[in-house]
């Protein structure tokens, strides 16, 4: 999502239609990498209702935090859900776009949150071996 830069509202109303055929979609060129990060204990059982803090600071940031396990409480956005947040940034190159997502994760904090630290590391890996485009 991060990378299309095309009307998504107008996307979807032409693909309610049956209309796509024959549209052209812009995305952005540059490298995205997400960070999915999650309620501790997720897939299994996880604590809902922890209040998510940095999304401020996160904000200030190059990139975007997608909203996916959360809600408002009492003004606060607390977690809702096993896959809570995704970080993610854009990139001259994956390593680039990598670096950027992982400052968004930096940001966030809320209490057991769990995120992968190995994100995008095969695709850097084709990257500096000369394999990715």
């Amino acid at each position: 999502m991060l990378r299309l830069q095309s009307d998504l509202v107008a996307l979807c109303l032409k693909a309610c239609d049956g209309e796509l055929e024959g549209i052209e979609i812009d995305f952005d060129s540059r490298a995205a990498v997400g960070v999915v990060l999650a309620a501790g204990g997720y897939p299994a059982d996880y604590a809902k209702g922890d209040a998510i803090s940095g999304l401020d600071d996160a904000a200030k940031l190059d990139g975007k935090v997608f909203h996916a396990g959360t809600a408002l409480k009492d003004g606060a956005v607390v977690t809702s859900g096993g896959r809570v947040l995704c970080a993610t940034a854009l990139g001259n190159s994956v390593t680039e776009a990598q670096q950027q997502a992982y400052q968004l994760v930096k940001a966030i904090d809320w209490k057991d949150v769990y995120f992968r630290n190995d994100i995008a590391y095969r695709a850097m890996a084709r990257e500096q071996a000369g394999l990715a485009k």
